[in-house]
């Protein structure tokens, strides 16, 4: 077991104190939008324990070692996961994130044009795929995955904007996903982008629906929100094609590679493949690039995917993602509860959210204290804990 620290991002998006309160951290008044614990090599972990480093450096000198001889055959002698503390004060980048053969592909073609890793309009920093699941320790609220055409038809009709009227008609003409891609399409394509005055009349229209009786007032609302962060932006208007998520604490889900999602405001655990690929269409100063946000983007209607855990030993709920690369486990324990096994198996990062538990392996223990993390290598076998408090836990299936 390594002691490991996470790695803090300061996007603009992000609360100033929900991070740093949560993990025990000081707090200076600039965005704290994420915190990262894993061996991506944009931001690997330092280790604070044994011959220091990083995360990354640790698991290449002996990756059998570290991660298993399975883990290493299916996936590279590499941490398949990334484990992300998350909290947004304001919108996220409406985004998608690419599947593994497209995530190869466009890593390539930026490696052939010689665009540096860090360079700011670079696509594809690595060649991994997406997919994430984010677990709520607030109210969360976003955007994920394209509404029913139909539905988002019906929620065009009545707004005096003609971009509005436009929409809604590609939509009745062609209930289904081609309809849908149309759509998004004519909103957000450099050809046909919708122009400011189009924006702005629809957030009008969605304005004086929302006064006077909206048939959906959640999607007015949201609408409006996002034009006060994001004034103008064509990103605005995607959001009536959208469909509108809540998560209450404790609640989880899954975000697959090609769905088009915006979050809004919430603090949560993330874990995802080991990838900081993230194609950008709207809502955000950063780099976009929507034609090829268009390329992977799927249209399909599909309800957001929450994931309802399966609970162990009385103390822990997992989250099984229909993914190779992860799984999420929280575990809550008093002291009453004596030791319990945690499920899951190596490599796996443990994050105390609060309380103290002491962790026991077959060749040691160590105590987290809220706050702090834990690398546990495979080679470590079976994990228990004592204490009372709350961990996140993440591993390989």
């Amino acid at each position: 077991m390594r002691r490991i620290t996470g790695v803090r991002r300061d996007y603009a998006w992000g609360t100033t104190s929900a991070i740093p309160e949560l993990l025990n951290l000081p707090v200076d008044g600039e965005p704290f939008a994420e915190v990262w614990f894993g061996a991506h090599l944009s931001g690997p972990s330092p280790v604070i324990s044994g011959a220091g480093g990083d995360l990354a450096e640790l698991i290449s000198d002996n990756p059998d070692r570290y991660l298993g001889q399975d883990v290493v055959a299916r996936f590279g002698p590499q941490l398949p996961y990334l484990l992300k503390v998350l909290s947004a004060q304001d919108p996220l980048s409406l985004q998608v994130h690419p599947n593994l053969d497209q995530a190869r592909d466009g890593f390539a073609a930026d490696e052939q044009a010689a665009i540096p890793l860090d360079a700011p309009h670079r696509n594809y920093p690595d060649a991994n795929h997406k997919p994430e699941l984010v677990f709520a320790l607030t109210k969360f609220e976003g955007l994920c995955g394209f509404r029913a055409p139909r539905r988002a038809a019906e929620l065009l009709v009545g707004l005096d904007a003609p971009l509005a009227q436009e929409l809604g008609e590609i939509l009745r003409t062609n209930p289904d996903a081609t309809g849908m891609r149309a759509a998004f399409s004519r909103i957000l394509h450099p050809e046909t982008r919708a122009t400011m005055a189009e924006v702005e009349q629809v957030v009008t229209a969605c304005a004086a629906r929302a006064a006077n009786g909206s048939p959906s007032p959640r999607t007015d609302r949201i609408v409006q929100l996002l034009a006060q962060h994001y004034p103008g932006d064509p990103g605005v208007v995607t959001s009536l094609l959208l469909n509108p998520v809540t998560l209450q604490p404790g609640d989880a889900l899954f975000v697959p590679a090609g769905c088009v999602h915006a979050y809004l405001s919430g603090t949560g655990v993330e874990v995802m493949a080991s990838s900081d690929n993230v194609l950008r269409a709207g809502l955000t100063p950063k780099h976009v690039d929507v034609a090829e946000l268009l390329k992977l983007v799927d249209c399909v209607a599909a309800p957001p995917i929450r994931i309802a855990p399966e609970v162990f030993y009385g103390a822990t709920r997992v989250f099984y993602a229909p993914v190779d690369d992860f799984e999420l486990s929280v575990t809550t324990l008093a002291a009453a509860d004596g030791e319990q096994p945690l499920p899951g198996r190596g490599p796996r990062i443990l994050l105390c959210l609060e309380g103290a538990i002491e962790f026991r392996t077959a060749s040691g223990a160590l105590s987290l204290e809220r706050g702090q993390a834990v690398f546990v290598s495979s080679e470590a076998g079976p994990l228990f804990g004592r204490g009372t408090g709350t961990v996140v836990q993440a591993d390989v299936p």
